[in-house]
């Protein structure tokens, strides 16, 4: 061939590959059609590119492809799918408005179409939960409750019944990351347990993650729960809410600028306090919570959101004893596209927990908190097919309030006392990849870098040696030492600074079109500490910063799973292993005293604690009849080892069960669906029983027996084991399906065969016989309820 001919076929050759592989991208947000509320986790996808992507938390997505004519199907759990044929030889801007299925009441639940991770992605250890159905579960006197449900989930157990807070793979309460529209909650419980601070009809997307979690999250180390709550309805005005037993709440929402601008408010009261009168009790006990949003979406490109939540605990104990604690917190969000392959979204957040105590016998009153000022800048790039980018930093100042003493009458005989505020800031700045490498490998990978820095504070404690805990050789035992003098520093001094760098990879390889297999390691780091010596989080614990005494945890956990989708998504099984190394992770001393102590570090020692276990989820997500299975078999153990040779440490440094360890975490839960007028709940849970002590034996003191503990032998007794099972049955009237007023009737029975699970096993003398005795203490037996909920 003639090479001037030839240079002009190879020209022409590359030119026609250059042209032909022209790239194009369409971008856009996908809508509720009823309501106009942004979608979260809608599934785009080219059939014959056999390619797609899925909306982000505001319902933004962005995708490039080759130029060309193309179908693209859009779907998303509980609406009619769209199929449009889409030429494409330009960048587009393209939203899709998806219409509901039926016309049922918004509801919570996992449901597994929604939960089913994509085999192909990366990410692994997380589970969704969407506002399409939880309210179906049967839960304790009927109330809806999002932290009950996540109980369900492999991986996930809580103390027991009237416990706060939840624990994930072995990791205490307070290494969970609660978030509400990006705002942290410090305390996620009502009436110390018994329900959650979430009202479900104002949540509209939840998501846990338990490993593998992206770098854009941070100072906690076993899990995130990420809660988004709706943004109300642009179109017209609706009212949702439910009358049960204890509580009722109603939400209103509605458009201000039709079609571009809405609010949300919603308010939730107990008001079971109210009928105690009439049993001539003058206790209370009762909560109340409000949920508000309003948005504005300026144009295609810029959108901004204020959302709040405040709540409020009140339980007292006749005008002697009076408990308020609650959560405030405020979120003002700009979206901001700056083109169709770069979203950023900028908020400024302020988050507050609260805690007071009124004690009139004795005469004084206690508050104690935690305040931060969160501003926080994310991005996300699309810059092409296979590679995604998320980027961004965040800065929180944290201001701790440990407690403080106010005599409330002037013959109290109680002086005004205050404990040390103090103050800290953590910075972080991060970059995650989202990388296809081929048709069956696909990473995610970054990196998270993060700075604390514990600032100046008005009095700091200096001991000894610098030891704030000293180990009496004598008497073979821990003790608090005594400070020798304090040190004043300004605001802007630094009293201790760490920094940490926190890699996060996760990889998933597709062994074929219904299974894949995953891997991911992630570290992360942990600057703030809830000082608890006790199995559940209660609300008189208090947080505290690291610091010269209390070091940072550090995390490192791996995992690797298995996923199959059986009979095209009819069936799915996740399996997962992991194991979890932590560092620092903080123990106390024999005989602790962790309430009203301005010098907490006296009674903490760093040690390490580690959890492995093996999960397993079986799921029916087809047909009538739909449900799961979960199990986890697992371990979560603590060492605390001797700073030195000449000291045991704690348990005499041997490893011991956590206060969360359960060996075996059984839960079934299934739904059928008799008729459009009746469907029918179940769940049934089993725990191996909580790790505690029980007394060794006993010595005689003026005629009482008086029950002896081993110090060297930490949780090594369980309670009973747990298990119960609950049913329900949710009744829709067949009047609802052609009038704007629609409602249900929910009947549930919780705990069906009345078992009498131990909440705690206390020790005392008996009076009769004089001997020891144990005494369960149980909190529910059979609990019936009914709720009546509607929508206008």
């Amino acid at each position: 061939m003639n090479p001037s001919k030839y240079i002009t076929f190879l020209f022409l050759f590359v030119a026609q590959i250059f042209f032909s592989q022209e790239k194009v991208t369409i971008n856009g947000t996908v809508y509720d059609n009823n309501s106009n509320e942004t979608l979260i986790g809608v599934s785009l996808y080219f059939p014959e590119l056999k390619t797609g992507t899925t909306t982000n938390e505001y319902g933004f997505y962005s995708i490039t492809v080759p130029k060309g004519n193309y179908k693209i199907q859009v779907s998303y759990l509980g609406f009619k799918s769209i199929i449009e044929n889409l030429n494409l030889t330009v960048n587009v801007t393209k939203n899709f408005k998806l219409e509901e299925e039926t016309e049922s009441l918004d509801e919570i639940i996992i449901e597994s179409d929604i939960e089913k991770l994509n085999i192909k992605t990366p990410q692994m250890s997380v589970n969704k939960l969407t506002a399409a159905t939880i309210k179906q579960i049967p839960v304790v006197l009927g109330e809806t409750d999002i932290i009950k449900s996540i109980i369900l989930l492999p991986g996930v157990t809580s103390a027991g019944e009237g416990a706060s807070g939840f624990n994930v793979r072995g990791g205490a309460a307070d290494q969970n990351l609660i978030l509400l529209d990006e705002a942290i909650v410090f305390n996620s419980s009502h009436v110390f347990g018994f329900f959650s601070v979430f009202n479900p009809d104002v949540i509209k997307d939840v998501k846990l993650y338990k490993g593998g979690i992206p770098a854009r999250y941070g100072g906690r180390l076993s899990s995130v729960l990420d809660i988004y709550q709706k943004e109300g309805n642009s179109k017209e005005f609706k009212l949702t809410g439910g009358i049960g037993l204890v509580s009722s709440r109603l939400l209103a929402e509605g458009p201000i600028e039709k079609e571009k601008s809405s609010f949300l408010i919603g308010g939730r009261a107990s008001y079971a306090h109210l009928f105690l009168p009439l049993f001539d009790n003058d206790n209370t006990a009762y909560f109340y919570d409000l949920n508000s949003k309003v948005n504005y979406r300026f144009n295609e490109k810029n959108n901004l959101f204020l959302s709040t939540y405040f709540g409020k605990d009140v339980f007292g104990i006749s005008d002697n004893f009076v408990n308020k604690y609650g959560n405030n917190v405020l979120n003002l969000r700009w979206n901001h596209l700056f083109s169709d392959k770069l979203f950023s979204n900028l908020s400024l957040i302020y988050s507050d927990y609260f805690y007071g105590l009124t004690l009139d016998f004795v005469g004084f009153e206690w508050d104690s908190g935690i305040t931060n000022f969160n501003l926080k800048y994310d991005f996300k790039h699309y810059l092409n097919n296979t590679f995604t980018l998320n980027y961004g930093i965040n800065n929180i100042y944290i201001k701790f309030n440990p407690g403080e003493i106010i005599p409330n009458r002037p013959d109290s005989g109680i002086q005004p006392e205050k404990l040390i505020d103090k103050y800290a800031n953590e910075f972080a700045a991060y970059i995650d990849a989202e990388h296809r490498i081929s048709d069956k490998l696909t990473l995610q990978y970054g990196t998270r870098f993060s700075n604390f820095t514990r600032l100046g504070q008005d009095e700091l404690n200096v001991y000894a040696n610098n030891e704030a805990v000293i180990y009496n050789q004598q008497f073979k035992k821990y003790e608090s030492a005594s400070p020798t003098g304090t040190e004043s520093f300004s605001r802007s001094d630094v009293l201790a600074s760490f920094n940490n760098f926190e890699p996060r990879f996760s990889l998933s390889y597709l062994l074929s079109d219904e299974s894949s297999v995953k891997l991911s390691y992630n570290r992360m780091a942990q600057y703030l500490h809830l000082l608890s010596n006790t199995a559940s989080p209660t609300p008189l614990d208090v947080w505290a910063p690291s610091g010269q005494f209390i070091k940072p945890q550090l995390l490192d956990q791996f995992a690797a799973g298995y996923f199959k989708s059986i009979k095209g998504g009819d069936y799915s099984l996740e399996t997962e292993v992991f194991y979890k190394d932590i560092q620092n992770r903080i123990d106390y001393i024999n005989g602790a005293n962790l309430i009203a102590n301005n010098e907490i570090e006296t009674v903490i020692l760093n040690g390490q604690a580690r959890a492995y276990g093996l999960e397993v989820l079986f799921k029916k997500n087809e047909g009538n009849f739909k449900g799961w299975l979960a199990y986890t078999l697992s371990r979560s153990e603590q060492q605390t080892p001797g700073r030195n040779a000449n000291e045991p440490g704690i348990n005499q440094g041997k490893w011991y069960s956590t206060p969360f360890d359960k060996t075996h975490d059984l839960s079934l839960n299934a739904s059928y669906e008799l008729s459009k007028k009746w469907t029918f709940n179940a769940n049934f849970l089993f725990q191996t029983g909580q790790p505690t002590n029980y007394p060794v034996g006993q010595y005689e003191v003026q005629g009482l027996n008086v029950p002896i503990f081993d110090d060297d032998r930490r949780n090594a007794d369980r309670l009973p084991d747990y298990h119960r099972f609950d049913i329900s049955a949710t009744l829709t009237p067949e009047k609802n399906k052609n009038r704007k007023w629609q409602a249900e009737w929910v009947f549930g029975i919780y705990n069906l065969y009345g078992r009498q699970n131990a909440a705690s096993i206390n020790f005392r003398q008996n009076r009769e016989t004089l001997r020891n005795e144990a005494i369960q203490t149980s909190i529910f037996g059979i609990v019936p309820s009914v709720t009546y909920n509607f929508k206008f």
